[in-house]
């Protein structure tokens, strides 16, 4: 049965591609129908129900295209930021949280912050019915919430210590230290790659149909699965019409491991492995090169612009300004890692914004606009779904965000004043009032209307209070990483020329 059309008023609407003054959104069910005038549209539907008012400012979700659902953030775990590799081994100290409480806290960070869309990158490990029980509960908590997300699960194969060199670092290691590691950290994966490719073609499968949750392929990176895992992945994503992400070139070392291991960059041997294609996703990128850059644009193949999580796991600077000049499709993520640790989507949008507008006239700097772009309808892109989310049209999802003006506004704003301006300088996640997701209320006065946000902290507090707090595995990470950081420094470095000029030795 369909329901009433119902509208969505704001002082202002920014559609995506225009800012409409004291405008409005009519929507039927999960779609949008108009997008007019407050005027029009209350003319044209005189008895249908009102949600916002001149005091809210209206804007497409915003799609965050890459993420973590970390639930209590690493921060106040006692895992401290610093190179991505050394960063990751320190991930040992982790305590358990349960899967559905953590995803839902993750959840309700991000629907604060108006986002409506997330590709929620997540490992699986031991055997297929443990990795299903995972799965299941973190697509329990989307399904509760009522956000769209794309769940894409990855296994790791390869690499637990160290990239490609595992075995050689491990001998490495004073013998006391070996048999440590040996023993707290089992250096294979129990998950078959047949069960992985069998086990996530089955939730592609069943989540078809699902309104609101899709199911990616998410292979952790190609150091951490072998050629064939991946190709296999490539064919399967293809077979199933679904999505791939992985991680590539992150980090300084990522951009080493390329010519170190494939005799060619990273990109390149993705390549040469015939995965890349409009399916496919890299997140990070920091270290792609103007060849790379080429070879995506030219497959299609898709980046996730994480800028808050590179600069904290001192990955570097992303070529953001060249992948744009390039033609590559170009989303903006958070990584669960954002520069403020808040996962405020608006401040990821103006450090990215600040983070690329070089110093000299004449020289790139991305608008708002474009940022704005990059946080919706390049994001959209990324997902395969750029014809229905991303964007206040008629036909397009009603993934509809209001923020509060009142706060940004005051205490006076000129008239002259660009709106959009405004809202992308001063916003933050605090100013979300409401958000939908398919047309539903699934965020009001800020809170989470599918669960209750104050009882899920509660509970996430006494789970990690009463569970084990891994001592032994925090004991192993202080007296590794000095070994790891020793192994890394010892490869050889070649010239690097500056990609781009922000300052100068005379």
């Amino acid at each position: 049965m369909t329901s009433e059309i119902q509208l969505i008023r704001g002082r202002w609407v920014f559609t995506g591609t225009t800012t409409l003054p004291d405008g409005a959104i009519a929507y039927q069910n999960d779609r949008i129908v108009a997008v007019d005038s407050w005027a029009n549209l209350r003319a044209a539907y005189p008895n249908a129900p009102v949600l916002g008012s001149e005091q809210f400012v209206v804007m497409p979700g915003l799609i965050n295209a890459h993420h973590h659902s970390n639930g209590v953030p690493h921060s106040l775990q006692g895992i401290d930021d610093t190179f991505l590799e050394l960063w990751l081994f320190a991930n040992l100290g982790l305590r358990s949280q349960d899967p559905t409480l953590k995803t839902l806290l993750t959840i309700a960070q991000l629907l604060q912050s108006g986002v409506t869309t997330v590709v929620d990158v997540t490992t699986i490990s031991g055997p297929p019915e443990t990795a299903h029980a995972s799965l299941t509960a973190r697509l329990n908590a989307y399904e509760q919430a009522g956000m769209r997300v794309a769940l894409t699960p990855g296994a790791t194969y390869d690499s637990f210590l160290v990239h490609h060199e595992d075995a050689a670092f491990l001998a490495s290691l004073p013998a006391a230290l070996q048999a440590r590691v040996q023993t707290l950290l089992p250096l294979e994966q129990t998950l078959t790659p047949a069960d992985y490719l069998a086990l996530i073609s089955e939730f592609v499968t069943t989540y078809k149909p699902h309104p609101h949750i899709d199911i990616w392929f998410g292979p952790s990176g190609p150091q951490w699965v072998s050629e064939a895992l991946m190709v296999d992945i490539a064919a399967a994503a293809a077979r199933l019409e679904t999505q791939i992400q992985t991680h590539a070139v992150e980090s300084f070392h990522e951009k080493l491991m390329g010519p170190r291991f494939y005799g060619k960059s990273v990109i390149a041997h993705l390549q040469a492995l015939g995965v890349l294609s409009p399916r496919f996703s890299i997140a990070h990128g920091v270290w792609l090169n103007e060849a790379d850059l080429a070879i995506l644009a030219t497959t299609g193949a898709a980046v996730s612009h994480n800028p808050g999580s590179n600069l904290r796991l001192r990955a570097g600077i992303a070529p953001l300004n060249a992948m744009l000049a390039a033609g590559v499709t170009v989303g903006l993520g958070m990584d669960g890692f954002a520069l403020g640790d808040d996962e405020d989507m608006f401040a990821e949008m103006r450090l990215a914004a600040r983070l690329h507008r070089t110093p000299q006239f004449d020289t790139p700097a991305p608008s708002y606009q474009d940022i704005f772009h990059l946080a919706t309808m390049g994001s959209a892109k990324l997902m395969g779904k750029g014809d229905h989310i991303g964007q206040l049209a008629p036909g397009y999802k009603a993934d509809v965000v209001l923020v509060k003006g009142d706060r940004l506004t005051w205490p006076w704003i000129a008239p002259e004043a660009n709106p959009f301006d405004v809202v992308f300088l001063r916003a933050k996640a605090m100013d979300v009032d409401t958000v939908l997701v398919d047309g539903r209320v699934v965020l009001h006065n800020g809170m989470p209307t599918g669960f209750d946000l104050a009882a899920i902290g509660q509970a996430i507090a006494e789970e990690l209070n009463q569970g084990s707090d891994r001592a032994e595995y925090r004991a192993l990470v202080t007296d590794i990483l000095p070994h790891l950081h020793q192994w890394y420094a010892q490869w050889p470095v070649p010239p690097l020329p500056p990609y781009a000029s922000f300052n100068s030795c005379v």
